[in-house]
């Protein structure tokens, strides 16, 4: 749920920033990953992760925040593949950098939904973290919309945080 003050700072719904997401995410898949997803029902706000992936691009400016994919290693691998067109056997720098860049790219398409006159939302470098365990908080929980995607049989998220900027 994002909140009031932001929904009404961006001038939209929740239901449009999810059609947004959505749509964005879907867009990338399909066309720089080369990967079909689809939309689960499954609602998770995981925290806790095993064998898992998670890249976050951090957004700053007229509005703040942070966007983040989190999948099981060995679907991050797979997009790997898929994005370098060679076989990825192993939880490498390769995965890293594929999965930094998918974050990219969802963020820099979903900045541009709300851009207004001029101002503008700037992307970090993205960060990727990965291990056989790790916690992972971002924000407040009000301000986080959080959406489950399929590809293959295997489940992935992608959470937007956003806040209050300049």
């Amino acid at each position: 749920m994002i909140s009031a003050e932001i929904l009404g700072q961006l001038n939209t719904t929740e239901e449009k920033l999810i059609e947004h997401l959505d749509g964005d995410v879907r867009e990338i898949f399909s066309t720089m990953v080369g990967a079909d997803v689809s939309p689960s029902q499954t609602a998770v706000t995981a925290k806790r992760f095993k064998d898992c992936v998670t890249a976050m691009v951090g957004l700053a400016g007229i509005y703040n925040g942070m966007i983040s994919i989190n999948t099981p290693q060995k679907l991050a691998m797979a997009f790997a593949s898929k994005m370098l067109g060679m076989d990825v056997m192993e939880c490498d720098d390769d995965v890293h950098d594929a999965l930094g860049e998918i974050a990219n790219m969802i963020g820099g398409s979903f900045k541009h939904h709300f851009v207004k006159d001029g101002h503008e939302v700037r992307l970090s470098t993205p960060s990727v973290i990965s291990g056989d365990e790790y916690v992972m908080t971002v924000g407040a929980l009000p301000d986080t919309l959080t959406l489950m995607f399929e590809s293959d049989g295997e489940y992935f998220m992608v959470s937007v945080y956003l806040e209050a900027g300049e």
